[in-house]
């Protein structure tokens, strides 16, 4: 299966390459609770380092779904759909997604997604802690000089 490619890495960055998204279909992961490959996603987190998100990129070939619902003790999940179309659903609300569609899931949140076409569903899901975000836009940011 496909790596990630390491760019660069320093002291305060580290950045990876993951290849064209029409190409995920070629990274996997061991599903640690299954004990089941996983193909067509990849968790960057680990890779880069991170201290305050999680990010993985999937593609869910098309007319497939999870085939669960889950939950998460203290992340909230932001998907972004970058190609494709499909359902997602969060308790009992099933609505339609596509290209361009974002969603925030709080942990309680029970979600699940499929793709209804017949072409792949590509998105990136970002999950951090719920409520440790401190401020909105460029509050956080200061200019150096």
């Amino acid at each position: 299966m496909k790596k990630a490619k390491i760019i660069s890495h320093g002291e305060n960055h580290s950045a990876i390459n993951l290849g064209q998204f029409d190409s995920l279909m070629e990274h996997s992961y061991l599903h640690p609770k299954l004990h089941k490959e996983i193909e067509g996603k990849v968790f960057a987190g680990e890779i880069l380092g991170t201290t305050g998100a999680e990010i993985s990129f999937q593609t869910l070939p098309p007319y497939e779904d999870i085939s669960f619902k889950h939950q998460h003790h203290n992340n909230e999940e932001i998907y972004i759909f970058l190609k494709g179309s499909g359902q997602f659903q969060v308790d009992n609300d099933l609505f339609d997604v596509s290209e361009g569609s974002v969603i925030r899931v709080s942990p309680s949140g029970k979600r699940t997604y499929r793709n209804t076409s017949d072409k792949p569903l590509i998105f990136i899901c970002i999950q951090a802690k719920a409520n440790s975000l401190d401020g909105y836009f460029i509050e956080d940011g200061f200019r150096v000089i």
